[in-house]
């Protein structure tokens, strides 16, 4: 059981004692903390709600209601939705804020309530700590019966999110079609099964397979889009000789390839290579956190941009976005956005810019990824025993590699020559993330190995 409370949201495991898993108390507990700061913010009482596909997100939804109702808030239900759909509907709607009920990429036992402020975007780490503590003061203070909120729903948002990317200035809806491609994609059981194959088809996209398509939360695999969780996928783009895959996470913010002989594109590169695509139309610069591949770097170099690493969190990666004028960021686990269109990652424009990339490079998918610089990133992750001080761990790491160089903006990030290795707590989950890049592959997961075993001697 988890209960986790960052610059992510509130997420838990559904059940439990409250305060230890995302009980329906603490749904309403920080629900009604959401409220109430929303309430001391601005007299706008308006506030737009979204769920991905989960076997909780029902339940969670009619709580979350209940409770900003009775707050005199009013609420407008897009019901089965994405984050990205989500957050477009916010300044749309005109509203105070938004919730999307998700825990992204987490196993089905999870679930999440992702704030946002009038902007569409997730609320700062100040903002989350005056919410925070409004709840551990259980300061709330409903409404009477003549002033409670409304409740509507709105089922019109898929469609409108999908013209905002269809009609957006660099996606070549003409130049997709025209390539006539196949595509086979995983849904993962969420709500990417009824956003990606509509858009697929405004692009153009005639032939499109969907795999894992019944909307249950009852997710057929992991759904986090890694390679190692993405096999029938890579199968089945593979046997069908289909042009290329495509998979998302059950909010649909994550998005990565397939190539056409079923291996990966590379998480890291769907943002890659969206920046190449983007740059090559618009100067400018990018953003992306400090645990991506450092190839978007030099791809911006390439275009002459600046590029400048964020501590890792999409709230972090905009901060820095609209601190540089980026224009295109996000973060290696496949994320991208597109400032123009909103701040917020977003797979939908992710797919299109993709495609129309794709499209006019004349090339397969594997020739694509062929002609960008190779990097390896090791990914792990230590999960961490009730007590662990992560502190005490990292300055014995600090110690360990003193001689190396440090940065300690967001956990420790250690450099060796043109290689480093980033570690940090997750945002979602109790555990140490650990990164390793190289240009040699086994090169990074030795590094990764070497690290972890740091740690491990370091908590014992």
């Amino acid at each position: 059981m988890a209960l986790i409370k960052s610059i992510s949201g509130i997420r838990g495991t559904i059940g439990g004692k409250p305060g230890e898993g995302l009980s329906p108390l603490d749904v309403v507990k920080f629900t009604a903390a959401y409220g109430t700061w929303l309430s001391q913010q601005t007299e706008n009482r308006k506030v737009v709600i979204g769920r991905d596909g989960r076997i909780s997100g029902e339940m969670v939804k009619n709580l979350v209601v209940s409770t900003l109702t009775g707050l005199g808030i009013d609420v407008v239900d897009l019901g089965l939705s994405t984050t990205p759909t989500v957050e477009l509907a916010v300044t749309m709607e005109n509203a105070a804020g938004g919730i999307i009920l998700t825990a992204s990429h987490n196993p089905r036992e999870w679930n999440a309530l992702k704030l946002l402020n009038s902007k569409g975007e997730f609320i700062s780490g100040e903002d989350g700590a005056q919410l925070l503590d409004i709840a551990d003061r259980e300061d709330f203070n409903f409404a009477d019966v003549n002033k409670l909120g409304t409740y509507t729903v709105n089922d019109t948002y898929l469609q409108k999110h999908i013209d905002l990317v269809v009609n957006y200035p660099l996606v070549d809806v003409a130049a997709i079609k025209e390539r006539n491609f196949k595509v086979v994609v995983d849904a993962v059981n969420s709500t990417g099964a009824l956003f990606v194959p509509p858009l697929l088809k405004a692009l153009g996209v005639e032939e499109v397979e969907v795999l894992f398509g019944e909307v249950n939360g009852k997710f057929s695999h992991n759904p986090e889009p890694l390679a190692e969780n993405l096999t029938a996928l890579s199968n089945e783009v593979d046997k069908s000789n289909a042009d290329l895959g495509i998979a998302v996470d059950p909010d649909v913010d994550r998005l990565c390839f397939v190539c056409e002989d079923g291996s990966m594109f590379g998480e890291e590169y769907t943002l890659v290579a969206v920046a190449d695509y983007v740059l090559s139309k618009r100067k400018g610069n990018t953003v992306s956190n400090m645990s991506s591949t450092q190839a978007l770097k030099d791809i911006t170099l390439k275009h002459g941009g600046q590029y400048s690493p964020s501590a890792v969190g999409e709230v972090n990666v905009v901060k820095m976005m609209k601190e540089t004028n980026a224009v295109i960021g996000g973060e290696g686990n496949g994320g991208i956005i597109v400032p123009d269109l909103h701040y917020g990652r977003d797979a939908l424009i992710g797919i299109a810019l993709f495609l129309s990339h794709l499209a006019h490079s004349k090339k397969t998918i594997k020739a694509l990824r062929n002609s960008y610089p190779d990097y390896f990133i090791s990914k792990n992750k230590i999960e961490l025993d009730k007590g662990v001080n992560v502190k005490t761990v990292f300055e014995k790491i600090q110690v360990k590699y003193k001689n190396q160089p440090q940065n300690t903006t967001d956990g420790l990030k250690i450099e060796f020559d043109k290689d480093w290795v980033h570690l940090r707590t997750s945002n979602t989950e109790p555990i140490i993330r650990i990164y390793a890049e190289s240009q040699n592959e086994t090169t990074a997961d030795n590094i990764a190995k070497r690290i972890m075993q740091d740690i491990k001697e370091a908590i014992s």
